[in-house]
């Protein structure tokens, strides 16, 4: 860690090793130049203390030990193979080509990546083919292709005071949307209804995850 609090990983390629990314007065630099294989990264920061630009993560498991919230910096990011574990909400992940222009967010991309053991609520890939993903199972649940497929998930009567949030939502988004996860609980909250009886609509569509 420099004076300022920086600790930076840059032009350099890191293999097998693992990296405990925890101390809370620190701002962690991942890239320019870094690429990561088979490593493991243990995540225990805010989304305001990490930033990645243009870091390749190959193989590589990621343990966020408390919840990653709104972290956009996975968009500067190229993920193949790697595994998530842990409690993320509203960080997006892909190829955004409308952040093209800014300092490693032209390298975002996700691919063969596996999100089975995270809990992610309101994520989005964008840019990328869902289909090389593995999604969380129950109680968190994901739409394929939410913006294609608006006009269908508000064809039907979502449950709760405020059932039309989830499908009115959707195109709200950006247009290269491919997923979206909820976590049902915390959706089911804001709908002012329950799991299950989410759950009951969520059945009757093969485009969402479950």
């Amino acid at each position: 860690m420099d004076r300022f609090g920086n600790v930076l990983f840059e032009n350099k390629e890191i293999e097998n090793e693992r990296l405990e990314l925890m101390e809370k007065e620190a701002h962690y630099f991942l890239g320019p130049n870094l690429t990561m294989k088979n490593c493991t990264l243990v995540l225990k920061v805010s989304a305001r203390r990490l930033f990645f630009d243009g870091a390749r993560f190959i193989n590589c498991t990621f343990e966020v030990k408390q919840e990653l919230k709104n972290h956009q910096q996975w968009l500067a990011a190229s993920l193949k193979g790697c595994r998530f574990k842990g409690r993320l909400s509203g960080c997006d992940f892909g190829h955004w080509p409308e952040y093209s222009s800014l300092p490693g967010y032209q390298h975002g991309s996700i691919e063969d990546c596996d999100f089975s053991e995270a809990r992610l609520d309101g994520c989005r890939i964008i840019g990328c083919d869902p289909a090389t993903l593995r999604f969380p199972k129950w109680p968190c649940f994901t739409l394929l292709d939410p913006i294609g497929r608006a006009t269908e998930l508000q064809s039907v009567k979502w449950p709760g005071a405020f059932g039309d949030i989830i499908p009115d939502t959707l195109l709200k988004n950006p247009p290269t949307t491919k997923a979206l996860t909820y976590y049902a609980p915390a959706a089911a909250k804001l709908l002012e209804t329950t799991p299950e009886a989410l759950r009951a609509v969520i059945e009757k569509f093969d485009s969402i995850v479950y």
